[in-house]
């Protein structure tokens, strides 16, 4: 994957740089993301390839998976997710800081997958907002680096304010998140 030296727009000189706040800070929020991986089946061991050397995650500078929810910014839920498990989700969800963002990777988390039975919940949509859907069953890791490079435009273009805008708080509400 060749990428260009990523350039932000402004006045530029001999030795200064002048842009707006919203354009330098999203440039640094997407290439210093912190995933919390939220894996329970096969493709959470496709999340694990990713992670090798042959993909490396830590060329978008996802280098560092967070375990902890409060020092999260990424919340990737991977597999088959039980309905019992959904409160355990939503909580997590909620611990994480704003700003915030999920991907669901797979079949199972995006819709309930091959899995249309009682015990499943039939997409993580329906319990948390989710901004990326990686398709597949299981995803190749090709797809799950797909997915972070939407989610790095996704935070790269965002407005610093979006997250206060009544559209955003009303998201929220129609999840019963305050």
């Amino acid at each position: 994957m060749s990428k260009e030296l990523e350039r932000l727009d402004g006045y530029e000189g001999p030795g200064f740089l002048a842009t707006s706040l919203d354009k330098a800070v999203g440039m640094a929020r997407k290439n210093s993301i912190w995933p919390l991986p939220f894996a329970t089946s096969c493709c959470g061991i496709e999340f694990m390839a990713t992670m090798a050397s042959t993909y490396d995650l830590g060329r978008f500078g996802a280098e560092r998976l967070s375990f902890s929810p409060r020092q999260a910014d990424l919340l990737m839920v991977m597999g088959t997710i039980a309905k019992k498990m959904g409160p355990v989700l939503r909580q997590v969800y909620e611990q994480m800081a704003e700003p915030k963002w999920v991907i669901a990777v797979g079949a199972c988390a995006s819709s309930g997958g091959i899995f249309d039975t009682y015990s499943v919940l039939q997409g993580i949509d329906r319990i948390i907002p989710v901004d990326v859907y990686v398709p597949g069953c299981p995803p190749r890791p090709e797809q799950i680096l797909d997915g972070v490079m939407k989610i790095q435009d996704l935070i790269g273009n965002e407005s610093l304010r979006r997250r206060n805008s009544p559209e955003y708080q009303d998201l929220l509400a129609s999840y019963g998140i305050e």
